[in-house]
């Protein structure tokens, strides 16, 4: 098959999003077809894949501090009726995923769309004024966008059940959806070494607690140094590693001075997707306090490096962490996350339990099972484009 991805983020940006493309991509091009690329301009960046091509990039900020994309390219135009297309995907509802839907629409092309975020949970975030009604108002908006966007869908693939009872619920949603999670290469974590980076670190005897992702509000990530600031008073070899980068960074820096944690929290910066596996295979255990993950990609990829969760038991997590049997789920604050960590520190036998727990769940997760899945809404998609079917909506 030949097969548009098209998306708003793309490498060298490191997201979930990011990630779940990058690995359906190269399982569905294991697997014989052909996948191309279409996202922003990243300015200093030069692609060493073949078939990305890019929209230009404005200089405008985002909330999030995410660029905003000018989707518009007379050669992009010309080159898409050359590619012979089966599917367009779009990984987003607006900007290049607008883009993606009005090319669908011009082409007569099935148009497939992951539901990656809970978009209308990010005007909390993001949007500068904080009154109730304010924010309510955003709300409705951006609901009402998406929900537009959905009505032009062929098909709508969720990467968790709590997505799909998110999507019935808020967008009445009621056939035309899959519930397919993003994957894994199993084999990079079989293969990965932590024992470098803790040596580099200085941490070979330490109790290491890991938390990866974008560095940003919505991750919740204040949570987790003030959970760790309550756990390593009573466990004084605990260290904590943060992967990642993104505009909270500099704040989360100054709390961990403040709080007299320097010495023990160390922030990695943006890791490539490569080197993930190694730096997450460095820890004992993973934290994750987010409560807008989709599915929590990083939390099984920690699970498939044998690192037992400890995280906040929210939509998407509690998806894929089995609480009490490969790690734990707490409510969403600092002193229940800091008694589960104290837990997992404390109990010996249930960190060894909990790690091979994780690595046997993590077999679930193989990118290549998942890219069958996905293949297979392709196919019902071309099949329902052609009877002129799409996504029921509420009362539509």
């Amino acid at each position: 098959m030949h097969i548009a991805f098209f998306t708003n983020s793309y490498r060298p940006v490191i997201s979930g999003v990011v990630r779940s493309i990058t690995l359906f991509r190269k399982a569905l091009s294991d697997l014989g077809h052909n996948v191309f690329i279409f996202a922003q301009k990243a300015e200093g960046y030069t692609d060493d894949e073949p078939f990305i091509f890019r929209y230009p990039r404005l200089p405008i900020p985002l909330p999030g501090d995410c660029p905003a994309s000018l989707p518009i390219s007379n050669f992009i135009n010309q080159l898409l009726p050359c590619l012979k297309l089966d599917i367009i995907h779009t990984h987003h509802p607006i900007m290049i995923g607008e883009a993606g839907m009005v090319k669908a629409r011009e082409l007569n092309l099935p148009l497939v769309f992951t539901f990656h975020s809970q978009y209308d949970e990010y005007g909390q975030y993001y949007f500068p004024i904080q009154q109730e009604k304010v924010q309510d108002f955003v709300r409705d908006l951006v609901v009402t966008w998406v929900d537009d966007y959905l009505r032009h869908c062929t098909h709508i693939i969720v990467p968790s059940y709590s997505m799909l009872e998110l999507l019935t619920k808020t967008y009445k949603v009621r056939d035309c959806v899959t519930v397919i999670p993003t994957g894994i290469d199993l084999s990079s974590y079989q293969l990965a070494d932590g024992t470098a980076i803790r040596r580099q670190l200085g941490w070979q005897n330490n109790r290491v607690m890991v938390t990866a992702g974008r560095l940003a509000p919505e991750k919740n990530l204040k949570t987790v140094l003030r959970a760790f600031s309550i756990a390593s008073q009573s466990v004084p070899e605990l260290r904590l590693l943060i992967i990642g980068d993104g505009p909270e960074r500099g704040a989360l820096e100054q709390m961990a001075q403040k709080m007299g944690l320097s010495a023990l929290v160390h922030f990695t910066g943006l890791i490539s997707l490569e080197n993930m596996p190694a730096y997450l295979k460095a820890g004992d255990f993973f934290c994750m306090a987010s409560t807008v993950e989709t599915q929590g990609l990083v939390t099984m990829e920690a699970m498939a490096a044998g690192l037992p969760p400890v995280a906040v038991d929210a939509v998407g997590t509690r998806d894929i962490v089995d609480d009490n049997l490969n790690g734990f789920l707490t409510q969403n604050s600092s002193q229940s996350l800091a008694e589960a960590i104290l837990r997992i520190c404390s109990e010996t036998d249930i960190l060894s339990r909990m790690k091979a727990a994780c690595i046997q769940k993590a077999e679930s997760f193989s990118i290549y099972r998942q890219a069958e899945k996905l293949l297979e809404v392709y196919h019902q998609a071309i099949v329902d484009k052609k009877a002129g079917k799409t996504v029921t909506v509420g009362d539509g």
